[in-house]
């Protein structure tokens, strides 16, 4: 099982590579639109090579059916979704069902009661679907993925939970496979097959870390913030204003910071700043029950960044007028 890590990696790049030189890749892709902030067509059939990268880490050791199901099912769902556009109800019906399942067949109802039950069912779809909203510039997904999975496998791997650490390092590594073609200029995009299980994946591993002891309840949040507080003030600014959550847009920070003229390496490494700070933050820290220290410092440093943001955003458009 330790050569698992090594296997999705070379799975889920060999798959890309192969893909990107097959038919599939005119097939199923990414056409540029007014809410883009790319400007050439580029194949959207990343999903399946994480997806492939993934599977094959996780063959020798499957994880529970509550899972393993769920997550074939967003999948499956969000391919089609790919290729077919599906309907928004459509889809929230599957996320919450994937969900549903996960709570419930891990037991968290049994263990710990509805309230914790019904915050558990709505992390996971909140997670599975601001993944999706985050993926919208070269390599910040997939760059998530490596940083935020590495940092779950390292903490179950310190809190001697070698089974955990092996998937979720699976995980980083199929990431890692994929960023190969993805990192700026990408040359492939995940799609909602990629992105949608990811989220699905962040929320569920982070769940079953904490209720294996492995890890608090917070350290998934902070894991995840560079995504978490993006998506998550961006969505409560536009439902302020009144505008519906679930029209596309190009208001999130990271899309901001390109429209202001940085790059999307640009963009791409300073996340990756922060998304390898806040990791190792994290684990610095991770068995306490409130890291009071930790959790303000990062707080002040988004607070700090947005405001930044903001303020330059503010002035482009005055003075386009």
């Amino acid at each position: 099982m330790s050569f698992a890590p090594t296997v999705a990696v070379l799975v889920s790049l060999l798959t890309t590579t192969v893909m990107l030189r097959s038919k599939l890749a005119s097939a199923i892709q990414d056409v540029p639109n007014a809410r883009s902030l790319h400007s050439k067509t580029v194949p959207r059939i990343g999903g399946l090579g994480l997806m492939a990268g993934i599977l094959s880490g996780w063959a020798p050791a499957m994880p529970a059916w509550w899972l393993i199901l769920p997550l074939a099912g967003v999948f499956v769902v969000s391919l089609l979704d790919d290729r077919y556009s599906l309907p928004v109800r459509g889809r929230l019906f599957a996320h919450l069902s994937a969900a549903a399942i996960l709570v419930v067949g891990a037991g968290l109802y049994s263990q710990y009661g509805a309230v914790v039950t019904v915050a558990a069912l709505l992390f996971t779809v909140w997670m599975t679907n601001l993944y999706n909203f985050m993926d919208g510039s070269d390599g910040l997904a997939g760059g998530m993925a490596l940083f935020g999975f590495a940092a779950y496998g390292a903490a179950a791997w310190i809190a001697h939970n070698d089974a955990l650490a092996v998937l979720n390092l699976s995980i980083s590594a199929a990431a890692l496979g994929f960023l190969y073609h993805n990192f700026p200029p990408a040359k492939v995009f995940m799609g909602d097959a990629g992105s949608i299980p990811l989220g699905f994946l962040a929320a569920a591993m982070g769940l079953w870390g904490w209720q294996q002891g492995c890890w608090a309840a917070w350290f998934p949040l902070l894991v995840f913030s560079p995504f978490i507080v993006d998506a998550s003030v961006t969505l409560l600014k536009r439902t302020l204003r009144g505008v519906k959550i679930t029209e596309a847009h190009r208001e999130h920070y990271y899309q901001r910071a390109i429209q202001l003229g940085w790059s999307h390496r640009k963009v791409a490494l300073v996340e990756y700043l922060l998304m390898f700070g806040v990791g190792i933050s994290a684990l610095l820290v991770a068995q306490q029950a409130f890291p009071w220290v930790a959790l303000l410092a990062w707080g002040v440093i988004y607070a700090g960044l947005m405001a930044a943001l903001d303020l330059r955003w503010n002035r482009l458009r005055e003075g386009a007028k």
